[in-house]
């Protein structure tokens, strides 16, 4: 019974990483539509304010917010990744379309699994290699359009640069979270990073806030970035760093390899149409890597 529990447990908290990773697909589509209404940095700052707004009297009203300085370099130091990586994601958005950055993103669990080898010691297996791998692959399928000319020419997009640097400093935020949690609860530690990357974010925005004139801009901006702090940013945190310490960082990060054929699908429903036939390939190789994943989970 207990052995029937835990599986049942495991089942859970994969299906929770799915609904995570459907909710974080519709941010690159969300992303992609308000980029151009406020600067990277501003979008970023009003998204991780608004929730840490949100969370904080949820958190208060269960946990004493008091911290030391120590708790505070902890939060801090999983912010700043966390703040670089949706900086550049506003930014990469003006120049790059949704689909290729949720692309670039399934390089993140080789990167993250790179980090965690050094950070927590975490073995990635003959199966994750072959998965990330897959992932590459597809990645670079997408981002040269299936054209060997332009990957012997190395002709990357401004924006799918610009992306590339956020992922690497995303690949951080797993084995970040392995390594410097210490027992606290979930919703307590979304908060802080929260509110410490709200500082960060002041710290290079804050200049802009002078002139800022908040009516002027579009009341579809505004309700992005609400459904950005609430869904996409609260949510997914809590259900990231809750699945990461029990499932750990790279199986975590792996799921990731569904955001192309989850904004594949959510492109199409709202009218954008599908990619085009040579893009394909390069999309159902990133699908593949996550059923490589899901195999090494029952054996």
């Amino acid at each position: 019974m207990k052995h029937k529990a835990e599986n049942v447990s495991r089942l859970f908290l994969h299906l929770l990483m799915v609904v995570c990773a459907l909710l974080v697909s519709t941010s690159f589509t969300v992303c992609a539509a308000i980029a151009q209404g406020m600067s990277p940095e501003l979008l970023t700052f009003f998204r991780f304010l608004l929730a840490a707004v949100l969370l904080g009297p949820v958190v208060a009203l269960c946990y004493p917010l008091t911290i030391s300085l120590r708790d505070l370099g902890r939060y801090s130091t999983i912010s700043i990744a966390l703040v670089f990586f949706f900086w550049a994601m506003f930014l990469s958005l003006r120049y790059t379309s949704a689909l290729n950055t949720s692309v670039l993103f399934t390089l993140v669990p080789s990167i993250s699994g790179f980090y965690a080898y050094f950070l927590v010691k975490e073995r990635l297996g003959r199966a994750r290699f072959i998965a990330l791998g897959c992932g590459i692959v597809g990645a670079v399928w997408v981002i040269f359009r299936g054209d060997a000319t332009l990957l012997l020419s190395m002709q990357w997009n401004r924006g799918d640069l610009i992306f590339l640097g956020g992922c690497l400093s995303m690949g951080l935020y797993t084995p970040l979270i392995k390594s410097l949690h210490r027992g606290e609860p979930m919703a307590k530690m979304t908060f802080w990073v929260l509110a410490t990357g709200s500082f960060w974010l002041l710290l290079v925005s804050g200049h802009q806030l002078v002139s800022f004139q908040p009516a002027k801009v579009k009341t579809i901006v505004w309700l992005g970035i609400g459904y950005l702090a609430v869904f996409t940013t609260i949510v997914t945190f809590f259900l990231t760093k809750f699945a990461t310490i029990r499932l750990g960082s790279t199986t975590v990060m792996s799921y990731s390899y569904l955001y192309p054929l989850f904004v594949v699908v959510i492109e199409f429903f709202l009218g954008h149409g599908l990619p085009e036939p040579k893009i394909w390939p390069g999309v159902l190789v990133t699908v593949l890597a996550m059923v490589v994943i899901m195999r090494a989970q029952k054996s």
